[in-house]
């Protein structure tokens, strides 16, 4: 009887419920030689061929100084893009090089994105919460669970976050449905850092670390943020890559499909 109550008391904290205050999402911030820049003079730069690297994410030390140059307009480092251009001398050898380059054949394999995919039996795991307390896959049966990969670099990963709660945890509150949030290859201090952060910001998921990425290594390789969504048995039903526009969408329709089985 007291493990049945435990494991009720379990299930009860991976509820979520209404968003106690509004979720402002950030913006992605430009820049150009040390100069904020707006996305249309990016998109001229890169079909005059100007554009030599672009580099996501700064350092802290870098964000507070420019914090000091813009204020405000400068958010979170993880948010600030910035964007280096070619002088006219190293644009015209560059395009010498892509000519060269254009006249040459190169076979490219495209990276393995999934070891598990759809259909597959989502492998069973551990998961550690941030606030101490754990979680095992298989005890979740019965539920539709949504697994997240992220990581506190990740812009995207952090873009996609702000609009979970409205479009995902707010529509699926009563139901039976799990959000967890896995960092992959992060230290625990380091994720609690950038959990509380959002938590202020108004993001209560249910974020777990996976240090040794033991997880991670059972369900995918290559690029975040991945979603894979769980149905009552455990298997998986839909998988993604990235945070594209219609992402979160097409998961709240596969989400509600499953609940009404």
């Amino acid at each position: 009887m007291k493990k049945s109550i435990c494991f009720t008391l379990l299930l009860f904290t991976l509820s979520f419920y209404a968003q106690t205050q509004s979720v402002k999402k950030p913006e992605y911030v430009i820049l150009i030689n040390d100069e904020i820049a707006s996305m249309e003079q990016v998109e001229k730069y890169g079909q005059e061929g100007y554009i030599k690297s672009m580099s996501k994410g700064i350092s802290e030390e870098k964000r507070n100084e420019l914090a000091k140059k813009f204020g405000d307009k400068i958010g979170d480092r993880e948010f600030v893009t910035v964007i280096e251009i070619f002088s006219e001398q190293e644009k015209i050898e560059n395009d010498k090089k892509r000519t060269v380059a254009a006249n040459e054949t190169v076979i490219q394999t495209e990276p393995k994105e999934y070891i598990l995919n759809i259909n597959d039996k989502a492998s069973d795991f551990t998961l550690k919460l941030i606030d101490g307390k754990e979680v095992k896959l298989s005890n979740l049966k019965g539920k539709v669970v949504l697994v997240n990969f992220w990581a506190t670099w990740c812009a995207p990963c952090l873009m996609e976050f702000y609009d979970i709660p409205e479009k995902i945890l707010e529509p699926f509150k009563n139901d039976n449905f799990v959000f967890l949030a896995i960092s992959s290859g992060e230290t625990e201090n380091l994720v609690a850092k950038k959990v509380a952060k959002l938590k202020k910001d108004g993001l209560h998921f249910n974020y777990g670390i996976d240090p040794d990425k033991k997880i991670w290594d059972q369900y995918a390789t290559s690029s975040i943020p991945k979603n894979f969504l769980i149905d009552q048995n455990g298997i998986i039903k839909f998988v993604s890559t990235g945070n594209a526009k219609e992402n979160l969408d097409n998961i709240a329709a596969e989400i509600k499909k499953l609940l009404s089985k």
